[in-house]
């Protein structure tokens, strides 16, 4: 008999086609006006033969082979969960009592599920945090640095990730876009906490019909839609900052800047000014010295700066290139851009950032919250995340962020949940090495990834087919109801009730569930969400309505209310300041300059990257190599489905070459290539593409790390994930965000026997018996 059930994920809300309790097929949601297609992975991950079927405990951690024993290929061994549950409260106990809370580490990422409930960081975090504290991460990977950055120049994060200036208002009132990094299509098709309606293509789309011209300023043609018809400037990675001076200097002097804007709503002009006219340090900004950095023509960077000062313009950049060394410095350049032109707060202009970086961003959408599990405190020690490596290496050690100096903890457990660090983090040898140095990892997944091969105690999580949950997202205006399809794979047992028998034998189960079971969890969590709703003049149906409906449609704003960020401040800032120190946009900060960072100063500047094509190790490395979101899967999730295997190039992940770049090494399309630096190697299969500027390479991330010998740090990654080869170091010492876009790498033939890429099946498994 077949059974269709509602259900969500991040890349869309679907139905599940199950029959005899396997899931066989899936159909879009109804109301999707642009699904994708990385639904139909869904049933090969669901029942991939990398599945964990039952408890798992390293047979090295077993023998007491703990701090300092590599992790990767050592055999597993099945235990009970009973006694794999009792080994966890011993080994919390112990630690907890011995080394304290902030020894450690609650991991994990957001993505795990686009379930509320059912959240694997949500109930790992609730849990150690009950439990009494934790070592957790702040900020994130995809705009860490700019996350950091934007309180001090601009009061707030939502130019970063909440409410930005509308697609509505962008077309009824710019003449002109400018994307540095583009507007990516395949971004557009993944929602954090699942989407009802892929409406970014769509809308980006009916801006173009109505007269906004596009310009893509990215070292990738295909960074912008075709459909747009957008005017492509290719540039060189890492050197946004220095074209966006060059345009601010074209400005100045053609006498183009709003001087009203700059003295009522800024702070810090004149120090940027001087600096941008060449009196500061003797250098002028102008286009003709930019040309030589960027590779685009002076006479380019000249026509878009007047072109901006004729039109209504809005600016954006997207998340990735922050992801750079000193990345603050573009994103800071382009705010002060925006100031220039006196576009901040008025109607469809101004800057704002991630429009191409994920779905719902310029939405129209009434501000409603989203439904969410209520949060615990906790009392432990955070660091920014992507240093997890240098905590790991350098226990007791400091490590200057924001302002602040921490000291970084003593690691002993590391616990992650619904997260893979060999996707997320940067140069995977370094961090594999560190990885060794805890005594216990734990491992939270339903499937064998590279964190669950490298953990210790391997606990089998179910998936969102496997459970019931409600998915929702503040960007997206519908909720949806999460219906279970199938029974749970082998042993596999939700977060939540895994977690609940740990908490047991440690004493606190019922604080942690409050005595609520999963059914009574939705329906609290629902009628908080819609009590608040109801507060904000939306009135949601009842709890059983909603299910028995699959969804609720919050109704958008009428067109009318199409909505301009910072409007209330352009108009009046005294009366609605900004969350600064000065009330005003900080173009020098006083609060980053008495820092003293060197990395990061006062103001924005051109600081030349660690890692770029005008770098000296570019003699020995001359390809950029840009790691990019892939469009098969979301980040490492999705890797062993039938969309994902259909762009893979003899099982390898692609890597894109312009035509020139591989015919000067002799290698043809279609051919397995070793991408290497001085920090690693990896395979891929090469793809020509002739929308790359010369000298630019891309590979996407996600490709689950496959090294040649499990366990040995260096070996090469069989599969091509290109975090073997980009760099682990902060932007700055103020964001302290990831630097990936900063890599150079060089290409050559692969001239041995081809190896077979193995992570997508189990990891050796050992009898019990065999234990002394």
């Amino acid at each position: 008999m077949t059974v269709i059930k509602p259900h969500a994920s991040h890349w869309g809300y679907f139905d599940a086609v199950v029959e005899d309790g396997r899931l066989v097929g899936v159909r879009p949601f109804a109301r999707d006006p642009f699904p994708g297609t990385l639904i139909e992975s869904m049933p090969d991950v669901v029942h991939a033969a990398c599945r964990i079927d039952r408890p798992y405990v390293r047979r090295g951690w077993l023998r007491g082979e703990r701090r300092g024993a590599p992790r990767g290929s050592d055999p597993f061994v099945p235990l009970s969960w009973d006694r794999v549950t009792r080994l966890l409260a011993e080994e919390t106990r112990r630690v907890r009592a011995e080394h304290g809370p902030s020894a450690i580490y609650g991991g994990s990422y957001g993505w795990s599920s686009a379930g509320r409930f059912h959240h694997a960081k949500t109930q790992l975090q609730r849990f150690l945090g009950l439990g009494g504290g934790f070592t957790s991460s702040v900020t994130s990977y995809s705009y860490a640095t700019g996350q950091t950055l934007m309180p001090h120049v601009l009061g707030t994060n939502e130019v970063v990730l909440g409410r930005v200036t509308d697609w509505a208002a962008i077309a009824a009132n710019a003449r002109l876009m400018l994307c540095f990094g583009g507007l990516a299509a395949k971004n557009g098709l993944i929602s954090n906490g699942g989407g009802g309606a892929h409406e970014y293509l769509p809308l980006m789309r009916r801006a173009a019909a109505a007269g906004v011209r596009f310009v893509g300023i990215s070292p990738c043609r295909g960074d912008m839609e075709a459909e747009l018809g957008a005017e492509w400037v290719p540039i060189r990675p890492g050197t946004d900052a220095a074209m966006m001076l060059a345009m601010a200097h074209a400005i100045l002097a053609a006498g183009k800047e709003d001087r009203e804007f700059l003295a009522t709503r800024c702070v810090g002009w004149e120090r940027l000014r001087a600096y941008v006219a060449g009196e500061a340090d003797g250098v002028a900004k102008t286009p003709e010295w930019a040309e030589p950095i960027t590779g685009v023509p002076a006479a380019t960077i000249r026509r878009l700066a007047l072109e901006c000062a004729a039109k209504p313009t809005m600016l954006t950049a997207a998340w990735s290139l922050q992801r750079a060394d000193y990345g603050e410095q573009p994103w800071w350049m382009l705010v002060a851009l925006a100031a220039m032109l006196g576009t901040i707060g008025r109607p469809g202009q101004g800057v704002a950032f991630g429009y191409g970086s994920i779905n719902g961003m310029g939405t129209p959408r009434r501000e409603l919250p989203a439904v969410s599990m209520p949060p615990v405190r906790n009392a432990g020690l955070h660091i920014p995340v992507a240093r997890i490596t240098e905590m790991l290496e350098r226990p007791g050690g400091t490590l200057e962020y924001n302002g602040r100096t921490i000291t970084l903890p003593d690691i002993r457990i590391i616990w992650w949940a619904g997260g893979n660090p060999f996707h997320h983090h940067q140069d995977l040898n370094r961090f594999l090495r560190a990885w060794s140095r805890a005594e216990t990892i734990v491992a939270q997944e339903p499937w064998w990834t590279p964190l669950a091969r490298h953990a210790d105690i391997v606990l089998p999580a179910t998936t969102t087919l496997e459970r019931n949950d409600i998915a929702s997202s503040s960007r997206d205006r519908f909720v949806r109801a999460m219906h279970q399809a199938i029974p749970p794979q082998g042993e596999a047992r939700n977060d939540f009730d895994m977690l609940a028998d740990v908490a047991d034998a440690l004493g606190y189960r019922d604080r942690f569930t409050e005595q609520r079971d999963e059914g009574a969890w939705l329906r609290h969590l629902y009628e908080r969400w819609r009590q608040a709703c109801a507060r904000m003049g939306f009135e949601a149906p009842d709890f059983e309505r909603f299910w028995a409906e699959g969804h609720v449609e919050v109704p958008p704003p009428e067109p009318e209310e199409a909505y301009t960020q910072f409007a209330e401040f352009a108009a009046d800032p005294a009366g609605h300041p900004l969350d600064t120190p000065s009330g005003k946009v900080e173009l020098f900060s006083e609060t980053i300059a008495a820092m003293g960072y060197a990395d990061c100063p006062g103001h924005p500047v051109w600081i030349a990257p660690r890692e770029w094509l005008g770098a000296q190790a570019a003699a020995a490395y001359p390809l950029h190599l840009l790691s990019d979101q892939p469009a098969t899967r979301l980040h490492g999730q999705l890797d062993p489905g039938r969309v994902a295997a259909a762009d893979k190039i003899q099982g390898r992940q692609p890597i894109r070459m312009h035509p020139e770049d591989a015919a000067a090494r002799g290698l043809r399309e279609g051919e397995v290539v070793r991408v290497f630096n001085a920090r690693g190697a990896c395979l891929a299969g090469l793809r020509l593409d002739p929308g790359l500027l010369r000298g630019v390479a891309a590979m996407a991330t996600g490709a689950w790390f496959d090294p040649l010998e499990p366990g040995v740090p260096g070996s090469l990654c069989v599969h091509g994930n290109p975090n073997v080869l980009t760099p682990d170091i902060g932007t700055s010492r103020l964001g302290q965000g990831p630097s990936a876009q900063s890599c150079l790498v060089q290409v050559e033939r692969w001239e041995g026997p081809l190896p077979p890429v193995k992570v997508h099946l189990p990891p050796p498994v050992a009898e019990e018996e065999t234990l002394p």
